[in-house]
């Protein structure tokens, strides 16, 4: 047998050890191994791995945790299969999750959140899994509006919370869970500041409008507002990213409210200079959202006509411009 996979076996069994010091060993030899071997990673879970560390994420110690942790987030790069297979994983990471502020390892936490991150951001037919499991959906909620909560914590949540929003039936459980005021808390604090975990918070808004129950649960935190403020933003303070999350989000708003909520859309944006820049500065996906948002709002009018409006077209002396 080769001695690599033999070392892993070895490694594999001490899990089982009742002594707290052999199975942590173990699990930093395991840790190391996934991290730096890729190759190693398909060794692990054909030894049996992912039930025994999924078992170790309920143990009290955070060095335990954050070992086992890593490792089958190391494991999720490569072997997804032996993950989303494995019926204990899921109610391991809601543990873990579940008790963030108390008897989790931090790092333990953000791992547990990556990892649904790279399971559900792949693996499609484990999102509607994932979004049966309210306990895990409740947990990252609390991660995200607790004041208390490592930064690194909130943006792994959101992402997973991304993922978790990719499967459209998870929208209604996560607005009535609090998801919305959360995310809009997160959103208005990011007011001026360029950090990624505000561009997060609005790529989650943005997936959670695509329901009937956005519109009430927007309107309570005056979401529209939130949103249009961003597209209104000339200062700098809103990067390119949240001003297309910001079209996305109303787009699917009017879509899913009916002509209420365009009405409302209308004279809460007022100008469409801030959807048209999205138009022509975004990312493909980005312009053609605000492409489809300017027709709505136009009643079906050519949103090349306002574009040209705004931003006629000048006379150039023979330079072009790179797209």
């Amino acid at each position: 047998m080769d001695t690599k996979l033999l070392t892993i076996r070895t490694l594999v069994s001490s899990l089982n050890s009742p002594s707290d010091q052999t199975r942590l060993a173990a699990l930093r030899h395991l840790r190391n191994s996934s991290n730096q071997d890729p190759a190693s990673r398909l060794h692990i879970t054909g030894a049996g791995a992912v039930p025994r560390l999924a078992a170790a994420l309920y143990s009290l110690s955070h060095p335990i945790q954050e070992h086992a942790a890593a490792t089958l987030l190391n494991i999720s790069i490569s072997d997804r299969h032996a993950l989303v297979s494995s019926p204990i994983l899921l109610d391991a990471l809601s543990h873990l999750l579940s008790r963030h502020s108390s008897s989790s390892s931090p790092s333990a936490v953000q791992s547990a959140a990556a990892i649904l991150h790279s399971l559900l951001a792949v693996v499609a037919d484990y999102r509607p899994v994932v979004s049966t499991k309210h306990d895990i959906l409740r947990a990252l909620v609390c991660i995200i509006s607790s004041p208390d909560s490592p930064t690194r914590s909130v943006k792994d949540a959101l992402k997973a919370c991304f993922g978790v929003a990719l499967h459209p039936p998870s929208r209604t459980a996560m607005i009535r869970l609090g998801m919305v005021p959360a995310l809009f808390v997160l959103a208005e604090k990011g007011a001026g500041k360029k950090t990624g975990i505000f561009e997060d918070a609005t790529a989650v808004i943005a997936q959670i409008a695509g329901c009937e129950e956005s519109e009430e649960a927007f309107r309570k935190v005056s979401g529209v507002s939130v949103l249009a403020g961003m597209l209104g933003s000339q200062n700098g303070s809103v990067s390119l990213r949240m001003k297309e999350n910001a079209v996305s989000a109303l787009l699917n708003l009017v879509r899913f409210g009916g002509e209420r909520v365009v009405e409302e859309v209308r004279e809460k944006v007022g100008t469409l200079d801030g959807i048209v820049y999205v138009q022509g500065h975004g990312s493909a996906k980005g312009k053609s959202k605000a492409v489809a948002l300017l027709k709505l709002l136009l009643d079906g009018g050519s949103s090349d006509k306002i574009i040209e409006d705004l931003y006629p077209v000048q006379s150039d002396s023979g330079s072009s411009c790179s797209r």
